[in-house]
């Protein structure tokens, strides 16, 4: 069974249609990561996911429920962990979230889930007090309070350093691991390509694409590049008949590649046979920020077609 069901949503503001017939799957103890451009329509489709918006048609289930006419038993089974929150600053640490707990049936123990987010050395300190990233974690907390079922993550790990940033991405991993199911949004490609068992992407109320990043990758008909030093002893005439022209920067020798596997096992066995070095040697297949650039238009894409 799925955790969450969508067919057919459709949200408007009178003649924009925010959401505009969208169909998708969650399943159970899934990492989905819901991805687009500003104004794409994804807050409103979480929203509605949530129970905190009417839709204007379409059917959807989360947990087995309409989210419209679940009330507080189904609220009881998500968690939220928004993009910003307020906090009562004067609270400690462990009094917010002592307190955040008891309003839900199967609460976390406090000091247990103080001690998973990371906060262990801060639970007695009060919130005016703590950094912008020592703040995400206690919205985290939060969000976990409840024991939740199904847990919405708006951009997660904003305001994280790159360690911390890392540590959050475990502690997502372990909650999947537990059988929690998780909708993510964020604008970190790199965060949706590492978490994510499946991305959705929506551009103007639209869903442009469903699958697994490496399923996206495939399907971008984007290159990979293959690129390495030529040795200083050999001249380009001499290197194997590869896919595509190369470029050349200085003795950088780059090439974009639609039949990776090929090229590289060419140039490699031409390096072995000849006894030439191949000196920084790198295959980069498309990044999913890459994949999701081109499917958008959204900022530049730098990797050529």
């Amino acid at each position: 069974m799925a955790t969450i069901e969508v067919r057919n949503l459709v949200r408007a503001y009178g003649a924009v249609r925010a959401v505009d017939g969208i169909s998708f799957s969650v399943g159970d103890g899934e990492i989905f990561a819901l991805l687009g451009p500003n104004g794409a329509g994804k807050t409103t489709t979480v929203e509605i996911l949530e129970g905190y918006r009417s839709r204007d048609a379409g059917t959807v289930r989360v947990l087995g429920c309409d989210p419209a006419t679940g009330g507080a038993g189904f609220r009881a089974r998500i968690g939220v962990v928004l993009q910003s929150a307020g906090f009562e600053e004067e609270f400690t640490v462990r009094e917010l979230v002592r307190l955040q707990a008891g309003l839900f049936p199967r609460g976390h123990d406090a000091d247990e889930l103080i001690d998973l987010v990371g906060l262990g050395d801060k639970r007695t300190t009060r919130v005016k007090a703590l950094s912008g990233g020592q703040r995400r974690r206690l919205d985290l907390a939060l969000g976990l309070a409840g024991a939740p079922e199904l847990l919405f993550l708006d951009e997660p790990t904003t305001g994280f350093d790159p360690a911390a940033r890392h540590h959050a991405w475990d502690l997502i991993a372990r909650l999947r691991g537990l059988g929690t199911t998780i909708l993510l949004t964020t604008h970190y490609m790199d965060e949706a390509q590492q978490l994510a068992d499946r991305v959705a992407v929506m551009s103007a109320g639209k869903l442009i694409a469903d699958g697994s990043p490496e399923q996206l990758r495939a399907a971008s008909d984007l290159p990979t590049v293959i690129s390495f030093a030529l040795p200083a002893d050999r001249a380009m005439a001499a290197l194997p008949r590869l896919s595509a022209p190369l470029t050349v920067t200085g003795r950088r020798v780059t090439l974009l590649s639609r039949t990776p596997v090929t090229d590289a096992s060419l140039l490699t066995g031409w390096a072995i046979q000849h006894r030439a070095g191949l000196a920084d040697l790198a295959v980069v297949p498309p990044t999913l920020e890459e994949v999701y650039l081109a499917m958008t238009g959204e900022g530049r894409d730098d990797r050529p077609h």
